[in-house]
């Protein structure tokens, strides 16, 4: 599975879990630990573990094997590296505080 479809189908795990508002930004010409950086946040603990759950059941069923997670247990802020894509799922207030849409403002938004 190419990126793009990869994207497309990470976007769409979050969205049927109602993550909300989902940015994906493409980092490749910024940094080399990785191509795209999808951002998503969820209301409460549970929500943010099922958005993390449903994202890895996608990148599983299409063959993508994570590299490494953190973050499960308190579900502030799960991280999900599947190499080239590495998946940031928060809780409202810690994605306020962490803003890596601010961070990485040089980042170019990906539309899918």
């Amino acid at each position: 599975m190419k990126n793009k479809e990869l994207l497309k189908a990470v976007h769409k795990a979050m969205d049927d879990k109602f993550g909300e508002e989902i940015t994906i930004l493409d980092i490749s010409n910024l940094s080399v630990m990785a191509d795209y950086f999808v951002i998503t946040h969820g209301n409460n603990p549970n929500q943010v573990k099922a958005i993390a759950d449903e994202v890895r059941e996608t990148c599983h069923k299409a063959g993508i094997k994570i590299n490494h997670s953190e973050g499960y247990d308190t579900a502030t802020w799960i991280l999900l590296d599947f190499s080239d894509i590495i998946v940031h799922i928060f809780n409202k207030e810690d994605r306020e505080f962490y803003n890596i849409e601010r961070v990485w403002a040089d980042a170019e938004i990906v539309n899918v």
